[in-house]
């Protein structure tokens, strides 16, 4: 009995490390928001979350947004940020410099949405 008593308290414990591993946002820097306006090049509305690449500066960025049921929730559509669409989107750079940011809010089709 103390054994499995154990062996459900470590895998209890252990679901918030495991969640918060995945996500890995200490990979980017919350001290430095930017924002970025440009074209979406591809888009993908999937689980665990939606992501979407687009042009700013010359450069393709990556961008991680929210899961797609908050994302439909909040009134982003995947067809708000669809190829060739512009969207604007405020959001944290990764740490490494690599062009990627962590999205915290996204303006497309005149609607700002909340993704955080």
């Amino acid at each position: 009995m103390r054994i499995a008593t154990s062996a459900a308290a470590a895998l209890i414990i252990s679901l918030p490390v495991a969640a918060l591993a995945h996500h890995g946002w200490s990979r980017y820097d919350s001290d430095n928001p930017m924002t970025i306006t440009g074209p979406v090049v591809s888009s993908s509305y999937d689980n665990p979350h939606g992501s979407l690449v687009l042009v700013h500066d010359g450069r393709d960025w990556t961008i991680i947004l929210a899961p797609p049921a908050r994302m439909e929730t909040r009134g982003l559509t995947q067809a708000m940020i669809a190829e060739g669409r512009e969207v604007t989107v405020e959001g944290y750079p990764h740490r490494d410099g690599s062009p990627e940011l962590r999205a915290e809010r996204i303006t497309a089709g005149g609607t700002t949405v909340e993704l955080r």
